[in-house]
C-alpha cells in the first residue's frame, strides 16, 4: 500500500493554507442567515421581490479582497448561486433572476473576480447544486441538471482563469443520478487546473466522492487526518467554517466566535494539512460586517506577529502532547505550542496555562538550535532519539500570542 502523489494543482491548493468563504445574496437583505427562505417557509413568488430592492451599493471586489489578503487569505470562495437560485454573475440570458437584472445592474462576479486579481487572490466559485427557484429542480431533473451545466460553464468562460468550483446540494436528493462526470467535464474543458469540490455536508465529512474531486471537505468543527493510503488518488483536504451561527448574514447573531478560538482552530487545519476556509456574511448591501473584518485583521496580525508558517509547512508525524504539533518545510521543523502563559510580577499577571519543558515524538532529524520566531529568544532543548523535549518560555508581560511558534533548524 502506498500513497498516491497530488497533481499539481493539488498540492498547489494545500499551500494556499488558508481562505475566505463569502455567503451573500438575496437573503443577506433580511438578515436572517441563507436558509431563510426554506426555514421560513416563504413562497416563492414573495421572495422573488428581494430582487427589486437589491442595490449592492456598498459592496467592493477590491476591498473585499484587500481584507482576505491583510488577513492572510490566499484565496477567496464566493457564493455566484446559492439555494435561493439567484445568481450574481450575467446568467446570458438562462433567466432573469441574476444581479444584472436588479437594481444593482452589474455583473458583480466579475467585479469579485477583478478585485481579487488586482490583490493577488484566487478567486473561487462556489455555484449551488440545489435550486429553490427552477422549478425543473423537482419537476424535470434531467433539463435542470443540464441548466445547471449551462450555468456553470458561463462561469469557466467568461471570467478568465479561476482556482476552482466549489459544489454544494447532491445532498439533497442522495438517491439521484446528478451527472456528475457530465458537469465535471464542461469545467476540465474549459478550466483544466481548476480545482473541483463537492461539499459532502455535516453528516459526511472527510469523505470522498468522484474521483474527478480534488477536495474532501469538512463542516465546521474541526478537521480529522486524512488516511490516503491505498487511495487510487490523491484528495486535499479543506474544513469551512462561520464566524457566527450563520452562512449568511445574520444581523441578530451576536454570538461570535473569539480570536483565540480562530486561530486555534486554523492552527488544528493545518496541523492534518487542511486548507481553513473561513465565512464571512455580507450585508444586504454587500459590505463585510465591522466584527468579522476585524476578527479577520486579527488573524492576519497573528501570522505576521508570530512568523507563522501556515502555508508551505506540511504534516510529519511529529506529535506533542495536548494540542502541540510541528509542522515541516525544507530543513525546518515548526513547533505548535499552545497554552503558554504570561510571566511577569504577581500583582499584574494573571496566570494562564504555562511554561516549561514540551515535549514532542516522532522527529526523525537532527536538531540544531530552536528559538521562537516571534523574538529569535533562544530555546533549551533535549533530543533522545525521536523525542525532543523543549524548555518554552512564557510570554513577555503585554504579549499573548494563543499558539507560539518554535522553530528548529535540522541537520
Amino acid at each position: 500500500m502506498s500513497i498516491p502523489t497530488p497533481e499539481k494543482r493539488v498540492a498547489a491548493f494545500e499551500k494556499f493554507g488558508f481562505g475566505m468563504f463569502i455567503h451573500w445574496g438575496l437573503y443577506s437583505q433580511l438578515g436572517r442567515g441563507e436558509w431563510v427562505m426554506n426555514q421560513e417557509r416563504i413562497p416563492l413568488e414573495d421572495y422573488k421581490k428581494l430582487a427589486s430592492t437589491f442595490t449592492a451599493s456598498k459592496f467592493d471586489g477590491r476591498r473585499i479582497a484587500r481584507i482576505a489578503k491583510a488577513a492572510g487569505m490566499k484565496y477567496i470562495t464566493l457564493t455566484t448561486r446559492h439555494h435561493e437560485g439567484f445568481s450574481l454573475y450575467d446568467t446570458k440570458g438562462l433567466n432573469t433572476y441574476d444581479a444584472p437584472h436588479t437594481p444593482a445592474g452589474r455583473d458583480l462576479v466579475r467585479e469579485f473576480v477583478d478585485g481579487c486579481r488586482a490583490e493577488g487572490i484566487v478567486p473561487f466559485f462556489y455555484h449551488t447544486t440545489l435550486d429553490w427557484y427552477n422549478p425543473d429542480f423537482n419537476g424535470n431533473f434531467k433539463a435542470y441538471l443540464k441548466y445547471l451545466r449551462d450555468s456553470v460553464e458561463i462561469l469557466c468562460t467568461e471570467y478568465g482563469k479561476i482556482g476552482g468550483l466549489w459544489f454544494d446540494g447532491n445532498w439533497s436528493k442522495p438517491g439521484e443520478d446528478w451527472e456528475e462526470d457530465a458537469l465535471y467535464a464542461v469545467i476540465r474543458k474549459h478550466q483544466p487546473d481548476a480545482i473541483i469540490v463537492n461539499n459532502t455536508g455535516l453528516s459526511a465529512r472527510g469523505e470522498a466522492g468522484n474521483p474527478e474531486l480534488d477536495s474532501v471537505t469538512f463542516e465546521q468543527g474541526r478537521p480529522t487526518p486524512m488516511d490516503r493510503e491505498g487511495m487510487s488518488k490523491y484528495f486535499a483536504a479543506e474544513m469551512c467554517q462561520t464566524i457566527n451561527a450563520h452562512w449568511g448574514f445574520g444581523a441578530k447573531d451576536f454570538n461570535a466566535k473569539s480570536l483565540p478560538h480562530l486561530i486555534e482552530t486554523l492552527c488544528a487545519c493545518r496541523k492534518v494539512g487542511a486548507n481553513y476556509l473561513l465565512n464571512v456574511g455580507p450585508t444586504g448591501e454587500g459590505e463585510i460586517p465591522m466584527l468579522q473584518e476585524a476578527l479577520l485583521r486579527g488573524i492576519g496580525e497573528w501570522i505576521g506577529a508570530g512568523r507563522a508558517n501556515i502555508y508551505e509547512g506540511r504534516p510529519c508525524g511529529v506529535t506533542g502532547t495536548g494540542k502541540n504539533f510541528a509542522l515541516k518545510s525544507g530543513n525546518t521543523l515548526h513547533f505548535y505550542v499552545h497554552d503558554l502563559s504570561v510571566v511577569g510580577d504577581g500583582n499584574v499577571v494573571v496566570a494562564d496555562g504555562g511554561t516549561g519543558k514540551k515535549t514532542f515524538t516522532g522527529v526523525g532529524d537532527k536538531i540544531r538550535s530552536v528559538r521562537w520566531t516571534d523574538n529569535g529568544e533562544n530555546l533549551a532543548f533535549e533530543q533522545d532519539g525521536d523525542r525532543v523535549t523543549i524548555d518554552c518560555t512564557g510570554y513577555p508581560y503585554g504579549t499573548n500570542l494563543v499558539v507560539r511558534i518554535a522553530e528548529a533548524e535540522i541537520e
